[in-house]
């Protein structure tokens, strides 16, 4: 997303323009941190005081971070968060998109299905929903703990585009990341 898709300006970080990233699996942040130091938005050697006390690198992220938007961690609360941003966005007549990050032990929140509704009934076109389809959440295996399938026929039942790529294959993120749509977007990545 950092290196190919989103626009963004790490020296104005609240360039209203900007397109969005919001890590529902907040429990990934030092590969947030790794690009948003990578893209400019801190010095790279701030990396070394990961969840170190004081540091703004905590083991989620926290929006005192340039290029965090918000603060997560609790899981099922990203994809909400990306749609009011989404929204915002649209009523305000901004071009901007919205990419939110979600694992897929998380779809056992009730709140991802409420938030998954929404994007759809505000016909929200300008989000993209990455799944990170690993299979393995804390306790095991999602299959084991609460089998989420069939996420693809449920997300398209809820309005939404879903492409189901390999990732590990570059070319299929990027293929599913260029796709227009006129509704909001899911890529689920295996």
């Amino acid at each position: 997303l950092f290196f190919y898709k989103m626009r963004y300006d790490s020296k104005n970080p609240s360039w209203p323009d900007r397109d969005r990233l919001i890590l529902s699996k907040g429990h990934c942040a030092p590969a947030l941190y790794a690009c948003l130091a990578r893209t400019g938005y801190f010095p790279k050697s701030d990396l070394h005081g990961l969840r170190k006390l004081g540091s703004n690198l905590q083991g989620h992220p926290s929006n005192k971070t340039n290029g965090i938007e918000i603060s997560t961690g609790s899981l099922g609360q990203g994809l909400s968060v990306a749609n009011g941003i989404a929204l915002a966005g649209k009523l305000d007549k901004k071009d901007y998109h919205v990419y939110a990050v979600l694992g897929d032990g998380e779809l056992q929140e009730g709140q991802v299905w409420e938030a998954l509704m929404t994007s759809s009934y505000y016909k929200l076109n300008n989000i993209t929903a990455i799944i990170d389809r690993n299979s393995y959440q804390q306790t095991g295996s999602t299959e084991q703990v609460m089998s989420v399938e069939p996420i693809k026929e449920k997300l398209e039942s809820f309005g939404w585009a879903v492409f189901v790529v390999d990732g590990h294959k570059e070319e299929e993120i990027i293929e599913a990341l260029d796709q227009k749509v006129e509704k909001p977007k899911a890529i689920i990545a295996k």
